[in-house]
C-alpha cells in the first residue's frame, strides 16, 4: 500500500485508499445534495463504463460518505468529505428586495470602476453574460414595477393624493416581491448574491470565510496524516479559488512525505475574484501553488459551460505566472465529444445543469471521469502523467491588478 515519490500507487495488489475533500461553490443547499448526486450519477457512470461502485454511510463528525469500488481490476475504498460553507452562503443571501438592489449598485461599481469588468469580457464572454444576467433582469424587474406604479396611479387618479401614492407604491413593491418569491425559477437573486459576495471586500476573503478556510486546511492536514494512499482536494466553481488558498496555506505550513496530494479544480471562475483590486492574497496563492512540487493540480472546464472561464489558465490570466510555472494542467471535458449528440442536445440550453456536468456521468467518457478520479486505483498524478494541456488554453495576462500578498 502507499505511493512512490512520483505519485504512482506502490502496491497494485492491495486495496487503494483515498480521502477526497470537496469544496462546493456558492451554494446555500445542505451537503446531502452532493451525496445524492454522487450516488445517482456514479451508478450511471458505472453502468456505462463497466465498473462497480457502491455508496455507504460514513462515520465521523464531518459530513460525507464512503465509496467502495472495483475499477481497473483493483479494489478502492474512498472517504468523501464535504467541506461545508453553505451556512455562510445562506447568511449572505438573507437580504430582501432593497438590500439586493443595493448589492447590485455596489457590485457594479466595484467591477466597473476597477476596470475588471472590461478585462473579464475580453477574457471570456460566456461567463460575463451569466454575470450580467442578474443585473439586467433586476433592472427589467424594476422597470416593470415602475410601469405598474404608473398604471395604478393613473387608475386611481380620482382618489386623494396620499391614497393614490400609497396604492401605486404598494403595487410596485408587490411586483418586486413577487419576482423575488419566484427566484427559484429565475436565479436572479441567487446569482446577484453570488457575485456580490465575491466583490464585498473587493476580492479579499470576508473574515468569516477566512476562518472557515483555516478549518478546511486542518481537515486536509488530518487527511494527510490518516495513512491513505492519496488525498484529493476537489473544488467546484467558486470552491476552486477557496481550494487554491487552502492548499497554498497548507504547503507553506509544511507537508512532509505521506500520501500523494492532488487538486482537481472544476468549472473555475477564478478571474471573477482574482481580477479585483483586493485579491492580492489570492493572486499570491495562485503564483505560489503553480510552482509547488508537493502536489498535482489538474484544472478541468469546458467551452460548453457558460458559467466558467473555460480553458483559462487561472494563474496566467491573473498576470502572476512565475518563471517555472508547473500548474495547473488545463484540460477540457469536451462536452460535445464526451456527451452523445442526443444528450448534448438535451443539456445544451440548461446552463446551470451544465455547470455541474463535471460531477455527473458522461455517456461517451474520455480521459476525464469524475468517478474514476475519485474512486479509481490511480492517483491524480499517475492518471494524467504525460497529458498535454488543451491546445485551446488561454494564457493572456489580462488582470488589471498584478500585486500579490
Amino acid at each position: 500500500m502507499g505511493v512512490d515519490g512520483n505519485g504512482n500507487s506502490a502496491d497494485v495488489a492491495g486495496v487503494f485508499r483515498r480521502h477526497v475533500l470537496y469544496i462546493p461553490g456558492y451554494d446555500p443547499f445542505p451537503p446531502r445534495r452532493y451525496r445524492e448526486l454522487y450516488r445517482t450519477e456514479g451508478a450511471a457512470q458505472a453502468a456505462i463504463s463497466g465498473y462497480q461502485l457502491t455508496i455507504q454511510p460514513r462515520a465521523g463528525e464531518t459530513y460525507g460518505w464512503r465509496v467502495v469500488s472495483m475499477i481497473e481490476g483493483r479494489k478502492v475504498e474512498a472517504e468523501i468529505e464535504v467541506l461545508v460553507w453553505s451556512d455562510l452562503v445562506k447568511g449572505s443571501m438573507g437580504r430582501g428586495v432593497l438590500g439586493t438592489y443595493l448589492q447590485l449598485a455596489r457590485t457594479a461599481w466595484v467591477y466597473g470602476s476597477s476596470g475588471a469588468l472590461r478585462r473579464l469580457i475580453r477574457l471570456r464572454k460566456g461567463p460575463m453574460i451569466a454575470a450580467l444576467y442578474p443585473a439586467v433582469l433586476l433592472v427589467l424587474q424594476a422597470l416593470v414595477a415602475v410601469a405598474v406604479c404608473w398604471l395604478v396611479a393613473w387608475a386611481t387618479s380620482g382618489l386623494g393624493v396620499a391614497m393614490q401614492a400609497g396604492l401605486a407604491l404598494g403595487a410596485g413593491w408587490a411586483v418586486l416581491e413577487g419576482f423575488r418569491r419566484i427566484d427559484r425559477r429565475l436565479f436572479v437573486y441567487y446569482l446577484m448574491h453570488d457575485y456580490a459576495y465575491t466583490a464585498v471586500e473587493g476580492g479579499a476573503y470576508p473574515v468569516a470565510l477566512e476562518g472557515r478556510l483555516r478549518a478546511f486546511g486542518q481537515r486536509v492536514r488530518a487527511a494527510l496524516e490518516s495513512g491513505v494512499d492519496e488525498v484529493l482536494l476537489v473544488g467546484h466553481s467558486s470552491g476552486v479559488h477557496l481550494g487554491v488558498t487552502v492548499l497554498a496555506d497548507l504547503i507553506r505550513g509544511g507537508v512532509s512525505g505521506g500520501p500523494a496530494l492532488g487538486f482537481l479544480s472544476l468549472g473555475q471562475a477564478v478571474p471573477m475574484a482574482s481580477f479585483l483590486p483586493g485579491a492580492g492574497r489570492l493572486r499570491g496563492d495562485l503564483a505560489y501553488l503553480s510552482v509547488r512540487e508537493e502536489l498535482t493540480w489538474v484544472d478541468v472546464s469546458a467551452p460548453g459551460d457558460g458559467c466558467s472561464f473555460a480553458l483559462c489558465d487561472p494563474v496566467a490570466v491573473s498576470g502572476v505566472a512565475p518563471v517555472g510555472q508547473r500548474w495547473p494542467l488545463v484540460i477540457s471535458a469536451a462536452f460535445t465529444q464526451t456527451l452523445s449528440p442526443e444528450r448534448w442536445q438535451a443539456l445544451r440550453r440548461r446552463y446551470f445543469r451544465l455547470h455541474f456536468q463535471y460531477l455527473c456521468a458522461f455517456d461517451r467518457p474520455g480521459d476525464y471521469d469524475y468517478f474514476r478520479i475519485t474512486a479509481g486505483p490511480r492517483t491524480l498524478a499517475e492518471r494524467f502523467r504525460g497529458r498535454k494541456p488543451s491546445a485551446s488554453r488561454i494564457v493572456a495576462p489580462l488582470s488589471p491588478f498584478r500585486d500579490v500578498a
